[in-house]
């Protein structure tokens, strides 16, 4: 059977564009972040509590840990996907390519700016 399994408008591509990925890289790297910062702060929550005794204090000590690191996590890697996708289409655009270059291109720049606000 050679005829399309989706009926799609006159002239629209097959795949999605770089905009279309932009909502899911973001979305993704946000759940990621917040998942490995919960499992990170309760690795720390758990140490730093380890000579107190299971209590509520511990508890809500623990909760708290987890709930900044997965907020923290979150925040950062939604930033960094944001800032990726945001580069992403302004260079597609800009070029009127989608290859490599520009993955390459957003990337770097990316870098540059998320670290350009840090010290060496």
């Amino acid at each position: 059977q050679d005829t399309d399994e989706f009926i799609l408008p006159t002239g629209a591509n097959k795949t999605r564009g770089r905009f279309e990925l932009a909502f899911f890289t973001i979305g993704g790297c946000c759940m990621t972040g917040a998942a490995f910062g919960a499992l990170n702060g309760l690795r720390l929550g758990l140490k730093e509590t380890q000579n107190m005794a299971w209590s509520k204090p511990r508890n809500v000590q623990i909760l708290n840990m987890v709930t900044r690191q997965g907020a923290l996590w979150a925040n950062t890697l939604g930033s960094l996907a944001l800032l990726y996708s945001a580069f992403g289409v302004i260079i597609e655009k800009a070029r009127g390519a989608e290859d490599d270059l520009n993955t390459i291109a957003a990337g770097t720049l990316t870098g540059v700016l998320y670290k350009s606000t840090g010290t060496v």
